[in-house]
């Protein structure tokens, strides 16, 4: 039975299309099980009824042609209760109906085909004696039910993508996915130069070693040619930052480290596409398992370079493309090297179907004022290079082929869009007051030096938290005190004399560095965070010190522990920090005494709120972590992601305590992560009186119109009806309707668009 079910899940997995699928499905389950009929009956685009779809042992020519309604007959009534139904006489059952064309056969045995809550269809089996089918028999089929699930809806929904290219849907069908970036598009779907395809180079002998050093280092410098005069050709348009992201590409095509890894992999006998493919796949790996999200987007960014320095390889070079005026490009991961392909003047939207909204591809989308849409799953995006299309990156959706209907909704967000645009860059300069004259100072979130400039164009009055790990994940070891000095004094220079909330080192668990890995069976609760720097004290000493040495003269620094559970790692960290402290003074370094506060990510140091109150100068809430360990949700995981809302009332809960917690002690409270940076939550937050809110620079023109619109005592109103709802969906309801009545409806993005059936 398990080599048969492997069978059948991978033939499937491997269709072409439904039908296929559905096909090898009621062949191979008749073949396992040695019954006499095997039939599946999926749920019709209407919703109304399940339709025979497949059969072997009923007539096949009812196969789409057979349907029940969803609540009648036996298959009714295994969709109905989401259970197996088995009988040994099912005509003798008041809920049987006839089977198609006449046959008999006395033995039912159904069970519900469900993908993430929405039941899918139902899979039959029966045979002409009169018995019930054994528990084994039973669980043979729910456990290939259950995994052949999945494979029905990918290739249905592969399915989907070709009916929407032939017509126009008479509802408004998409694509789901992920949220990018903000804002909404009209153009023609683009896929890249098919040639950059690493996965597929083979392993080969090189015939002359040498020559194929000489064509990869000559690959590798053509690439960072072309990107550099791709920086240049885009000149104006970009920022700052995506200039410095674009510098920062070129500065890997031009390092030793990742040339040198390559070329010795040629000496080592493989020719130089298959070099690069190892190079390229191993310094991805470092990231793509990550659990933070940022850093595993940095594989992304990788891998594209890969396929950029692979075309070079080809002899393809910086070909010019025909594109279209408005173009819409797609990829299984979006990198940079795809994009400089595309002239800045047509870009008007990116579509990965793996990628996210942490990606360098996707801050110079957000530079340009492009929309993304991330995550939309596996698909046979082959199909549609092309193919017109609007995606809203507001809710990460993606219509195909769209109708005329839908594309003037569209075309009126677009012009709604432009005129908010404008209205949100007066506000720059304005502060974040409420109307009845309550002050909340807005901070950036950065990560990278390049993040710096569009912190300060946003108009952000400081960073209000400033990662640290990225300079430890990209070297071949632990960056020395010097060189963590200068990268700290150039971000502080940046903002002063606005401060800077500087997070000690979070690594650990599944975020492990390439020199010093960490494995574990549970990552997430394992070792990681402060818990890492305070078994290596001399790694945090490091970082103090440089912390503290770059703060010399400027005094805006603020320093944070991350992931703290218990008040001894608050008190141990502390001791390091004072001797890091006297350490300087005693060498005539006057690095004042900055700031020391905790990270609030987890349940067990809400809790300690009052006792840290105590303990430390601030405080700051980090929702995203949070909202995961208080609903035991990995927002990564697409299986349960849809359960993750930081406007969930458990959170919504946990962090007015803390703020309550902190205030009774005078001490400030900030709160960074998702919940700052969404209009929705912005208005919670304001009415549990949190002192800042930090989010990623793009969202910062937004929540200031929030602020400088909602009353605090309107807020406050909202909050306490907030409290005493049951559900994250009604609570979204509430201050959704509220930013709509005070005129913001268009920062929660576009809806008008009547899309209820997501392919």
């Amino acid at each position: 039975m398990l080599e048969a079910l492997r069978r059948v899940v991978e033939e499937v997995s491997a269709a072409g299309h439904r039908d296929e699928a559905l096909a090898i499905i009621v062949r191979r389950v008749r073949d396992a099980m040695r019954v006499d009929a095997c039939s599946v009956y999926l749920v019709d685009a209407a919703g109304g009824h399940f339709v025979l779809m497949a059969t072997e042992g009923l007539d096949p020519a009812q196969v789409g042609v057979f349907r029940f309604g969803l609540t009648e007959g036996l298959v009714g009534c295994v969709g109905e209760r989401q259970e197996p139904v088995n009988l040994a006489a099912a005509p003798d059952d008041p809920r049987y109906r006839p089977e198609p064309g006449g046959t008999h056969y006395p033995s039912f045995l159904g069970v519900p085909l469900i993908h993430l809550r929405r039941v899918l269809g139902v899979l039959v089996v029966q045979r002409a004696s009169t018995h019930r089918f054994d528990s084994d028999e039973v669980a043979f089929l729910v456990t290939i039910a259950a995994q052949l699930a999945g494979a029905i809806n990918d290739v249905t929904r592969g399915d989907a993508i070709s009916r929407l290219l032939r017509e126009h849907a008479e509802t408004p069908d998409f694509l789901q996915g992920l949220p990018g970036i903000a804002g909404v598009a009209i153009g023609t779907i683009t896929l890249p130069d098919p040639l950059a395809n690493l996965a597929a180079v083979p392993d080969r002998v090189p015939a002359d070693r040498d020559a194929e050093e000489a064509a990869l280092r000559a690959a590798f410098s053509a690439a960072q040619t072309e990107i550099r005069g791709r920086s240049e050709q885009l000149g104006a348009a970009l920022s700052v930052e995506a200039k410095a992201i674009l510098d920062a590409y070129v500065m890997l095509l031009d390092s030793n480290q990742l040339i040198a890894a390559a070329v010795e992999r040629v000496h080592a006998g493989n020719w130089a596409p298959g070099a690069l493919r190892e190079t390229i796949g191993e310094y991805s790996g470092y990231f793509e398992h990550l659990e933070d999200p940022y850093l595993r987007a940095r594989a992304e960014d990788i891998r594209g370079l890969g396929r950029r320095i692979l075309l070079h390889l080809h002899s393809r070079g910086a070909l010019p493309r025909s594109c279209p005026n408005r173009c819409i490009l797609m990829d299984e991961e979006i990198s940079l090297a795809g994009m400089a392909d595309i002239p800045v003047t047509s870009l008007v939207g990116i579509v990965s179907t793996r990628g996210s909204a942490f990606s360098h591809a996707a801050i110079l989308a957000r530079s340009l004022g492009i929309p993304a849409v991330m995550g939309i799953g596996d698909l046979p995006i082959g199909h549609l290079d092309g193919a017109l299309a609007a995606i809203d990156g507001y809710r990460g959706r993606v219509f195909i082929n769209p109708s005329p209907a839908v594309l003037q909704s569209f075309e009126q967000i677009i012009r709604h869009e432009e005129g908010l645009s404008a209205d949100l860059r007066d506000l720059r300069d304005q502060p974040a007051k409420t109307p009845d004259g309550t002050r909340v100072r807005l901070f950036a979130n950065v990560a990278l030096l390049s993040d710096v400039a569009s912190s300060l164009g946003s108009g952000a009055e400081g960073i209000g938290l400033y990662r640290t790990e990225l300079s430890f994940m990209l070297g071949e070891r632990f960056p020395s005190e010097d060189a963590q000095y200068r990268t700290y004094r150039q971000v502080l220079e940046a903002f002063a004399p606005r401060p800077v909330i500087m997070r000690t080192l979070d690594i650990g668990g599944d975020k492990s560095l390439p020199y010093f890995p960490v494995v574990e069976e549970n990552p997430s609760l394992g070792w990681r965070g402060i818990r890492v720097t305070l078994d290596h004290p001399e790694i945090f000493l490091i970082q103090m010190r440089a912390m503290l040495r770059a703060n010399a003269g400027l005094n805006n620094l603020q320093v944070v522990l991350p992931m703290v559970s218990a008040m001894e790692e608050v008190e141990a960290a502390r001791a390091l920090y004072e001797r890091a402290l006297r350490d300087l003074r005693d060498e005539d370094v006057d690095a004042g005494r900055p700031p020391l506060g905790v990270m609030v990510e987890v349940p067990s140091a809400v809790s300690l709120a009052p006792i840290l109150a105590r303990e430390v100068d601030f405080v700051c809430i980090g929702t995203n972590d949070l909202t995961q360990f208080l609903l035991a949700v990995d927002r990564n995981n697409n299986r349960v992601a849809g359960l993750y809302d930081p406007l969930h009332p458990a959170v919504i809960d946990a962090v007015y305590r803390t703020v309550r917690d902190l205030h009774s002690a005078a001490r400030t409270v900030s709160v960074c992560g998702e919940m700052a940076g969404d209009p929705a939550g912005a208005v919670a937050l304001l009415g549990m009186g949190v002192d800042s809110l930090s989010m990623s620079s793009p969202r910062l023109p937004r929540i200031k119109k929030v602020i400088r619109t909602i009353h605090r005592r309107q807020a406050e109103e909202l909050l306490h009806r907030a409290l005493a709802m049951r559900t994250a969906g009604a609570v979204r309801s509430l201050l959704d309707e509220a930013l709509e009545l005070a005129g913001l409806g268009l920062l929660l993005g576009p809806t008008d668009i009547d899309a209820v059936n997501p392919a």
